[in-house]
């Protein structure tokens, strides 16, 4: 997700007729729904540049059918406001221009009454189109990849209204949770993995083109945890001086640190003695069996190092995972939260709960080729300075999310819910930097 965590198809088995339609309706109605907690102001704020305001992911959303589904397949079609195509294009050069993006906190207009106006408008139009019982497979694609960019942008819209929440000193709750039942963790095991040639990238049905072409890599024998690193363990970390030893740190890292003063997670605070984290459900005490989560990159490797062992490359993680069930604490369950791992040391967690870091550069597939025209823009051109997520967090829907997903962000990005889970060579000494 550049901050959204655009990108196209390869090769796209979609929905037709009925189907489509049904999951257009499903995907624009949960859009609202994550909208009903909020009051008009909560649309409007932008509390940092690499976050936008919710009425802005209405809007871009919107934007997207009408420019890329609309405006090109749908004969006369108007638009719904020709200002618009400027004010919501995220990077689509090929476009046109775009509104500046630190800036869209700053429009009061058009008003939120208005986008939710353009929503419809757009929708009926869509409804329109995908009545066609001779659309075509082309343009049923360009939908099916709206409709994964619309939930890509309903994570977005939690986390950016989470930074922004945790800005104001009321701390405000966007939507109240249980607090979670506290139990005991289970004790980190190792799962091993032999080497040889696997397969990873995208195997069928929808997918990014950045998932693609499938092919073969060559694994070392390694290690991956049965779990996600736990609160009570990176605060371990804390209490070690982690944030005070540059021999943890990637010198890029450092600078980071330092520049910045991090000395926690985002959303960490420390109240009476008493850690506490802002969660969409307002503050409450870290609980140290969950996921430690809101961390950097730099923070998962240091953090890593500090323990001995090292973040998986997304090749080992996918070997990993494919081993497991799709299942996990996603954004249906409601929770909005990471949740503490279940009893048993088999591995899991490795869908929902937090994107864990890899080490892995995001960089093509061997034989990837950007697509042609605006749709080109979703991934390629990203191709640099960022690492690649995986596994979706509880933020991100499930119906969205496979193994072969890659999300990807800058290593000092840490609004989104990351985390992370540590691997090793099964060969390699280990050494700790604990108490050093």
């Amino acid at each position: 997700m550049s901050t959204a965590r655009h990108t196209s198809t390869g090769t796209v088995p979609v929905r037709s007729g009925t189907g489509l339609a049904a999951r257009f309706a499903a995907v624009r109605t949960f859009s609202a729904t994550l909208c009903e907690p909020l009051v008009t102001e909560d649309f409007v704020i932008q509390s940092m540049p690499d976050a936008s305001p919710a009425r802005w992911h209405l809007a871009h959303t919107t934007w997207f059918f009408e420019a890329l589904v609309l405006k090109p397949h749908l004969p006369g079609y108007q638009p719904y406001n020709p200002d618009f195509l400027y004010l919501f294009n995220s990077y689509y050069n090929t476009l046109g221009e775009q509104f500046p993006r630190p800036q869209r906190g700053v429009l009061s207009r058009p008003t939120v009454g208005e986008i939710f106006g353009y929503r419809e408008y757009v929708d009926c139009a869509m409804r329109q189109l995908l009545a066609d019982r001779n659309l075509s497979g082309e343009v049923a694609g360009v939908v099916e990849v709206g409709l994964n960019h619309e939930q890509q942008h309903q994570e977005l819209m939690l986390t950016d209204l989470k930074h922004a929440f945790s800005c104001n000193p009321l701390l405000p709750v966007y939507r109240e949770q249980p607090r979670p039942e506290v139990g005991r963790v289970t004790p980190l095991a190792w799962c091993d993995f032999d080497e040889g040639v696997y397969e990873i990238g995208a195997a069928g049905g929808f997918c990014y083109d950045n998932e693609l072409p499938r092919h073969r890599v060559f694994l070392e024998p390694f290690a991956i945890a049965s779990r996600l690193v736990t609160c009570d363990e990176y605060r371990a970390f804390m209490l070690d001086d982690g944030y005070r030893r540059p021999e943890l740190w990637l010198s890029a890292g450092w600078d980071t640190v330092r520049a910045r003063t991090w000395r926690h997670p985002l959303y960490w605070f420390e109240r009476d003695g008493i850690w506490q984290q802002f969660t969409l459900s307002g503050p409450r005490p870290v609980c140290g069996d969950e996921p430690v989560c809101h961390i950097s990159y730099f923070e998962a490797d240091a953090y890593a190092r500090w323990a001995g062992a090292r973040l998986a490359t997304e090749a080992e993680w996918e070997v990993a995972a494919s081993r497991q069930a799709l299942a996990g604490n996603f954004v249906e369950e409601g929770v909005l939260h990471p949740r503490p791992a279940a009893p048993g040391s088999d591995p899991q967690q490795f869908f929902g709960d937090v994107w864990e870091w890899t080490r892995s550069q995001y960089s093509p597939y061997p034989g990837y080729q950007a697509p042609g025209g605006a749709l080109g823009e979703y991934n390629g051109k990203f191709m640099c300075n960022q690492f690649v997520l995986r596994g979706g967090s509880c933020a991100t829907a499930q119906t969205h999310v496979r193994l072969s997903y890659r999300n990807f962000f800058g290593p000092d990005a840490r609004w989104q819910f990351s985390g992370l889970r540590l691997a090793r060579d099964p060969h390699a000494t280990g050494e700790s930097h604990r108490g050093h």
